[in-house]
């Protein structure tokens, strides 16, 4: 069940940044540790030599590039040098960050970069991807869009959210459209997670408060608690594998019942 053996996976933002579990990195252990060779991408080459050393301690086989998935002409490089000699049968494009801000506080650069981030670098790698999947008969894209992309969830964070919900649509019209490729996309959708990432967004969003935002977190879910990164590794999983090859131009969420609640978060 959910075998990656002699698949190639391309996950995009491969490292963690600070001590625990991203998305990411529990990802490129989990595919992994499935069969799959993983090649990962980050800004951040010492990040993703770090999850690379998880994996190969595991017996498992990892290989990791320096790679900004923003630039078009990194993304061109890596491809041509180096994803090209191995080929691609999987690609998550997991890259994202969330920026404060409202329509008015929020200045214009750190709106497009919110963009960039969180939407183009999807676009982008994706378009490097696609041919190399189709020319081997087909293959799975999961892109990492989140539910502040389906619904306020307390913070202000206007770009972030725009460019998650234009993530969900992106991979559900690429689906449609490359679907006679045997080339499927889908999303996978996290909520509320106790990543490493909860540090940044106290300082960010709390005034630097970790104790108290991750009580309120806890506090908004209707299970209870926050979920991790090895939920969203688990449903990336799924939707990567052989088991979902009819499963194509949708999402899974993952929230604990979240955006099924009717209280604000």
């Amino acid at each position: 069940m959910l075998s990656l053996k002699g698949r190639i996976a391309l996950i995009t933002g491969c490292g963690c940044y600070g001590e625990g579990w991203g998305n990411g990195k529990a990802m490129s252990v989990l595919f992994a540790r499935q069969g799959a060779t993983v090649l990962g991408l980050d800004i951040s080459l010492a990040a993703a030599e770090e999850t690379r050393a998880l994996v190969q301690g595991e017996g498992n086989v990892m290989h990791v590039a320096e790679c900004d998935v923003t630039r078009s002409d990194e993304i061109s490089r890596v491809f041509e040098t180096w994803v090209a000699s191995h080929g691609v049968d999987i690609l998550v494009n997991n890259v994202g960050r969330s920026e404060p801000g409202n329509i008015v506080s929020m200045d214009e650069e750190t709106w497009r970069s919110q963009l960039d981030l969180n939407l183009t670098s999807a676009f982008l790698v994706s378009k490097y991807a696609l041919p190399m999947m189709a020319a081997r008969g087909g293959g799975s894209i999961v892109c990492i869009s989140s539910v502040a992309g389906l619904r306020y969830v307390g913070k202000d964070q206007v770009a972030y959210a725009a460019a998650k919900a234009a993530l969900i649509q992106f991979t559900k019209a690429s689906a449609v459209m490359f679907a006679p490729q045997n080339v499927r996309l889908n999303c996978v959708v996290p909520g509320l997670m106790n990543t490493p990432i909860v540090h940044r967004l106290a300082e960010r969003y709390a005034g630097g408060d970790y104790e108290g935002i991750v009580a309120r977190r806890n506090a908004q879910v209707p299970i209870g608690h926050m979920g991790d990164a090895w939920d969203v590794a688990h449903a990336a999983l799924f939707l990567a594998s052989d088991e979902a090859r009819y499963v194509t131009g949708t999402e899974i969420v993952v929230d604990g019942g979240l955006i099924a609640s009717t209280g604000r978060a």
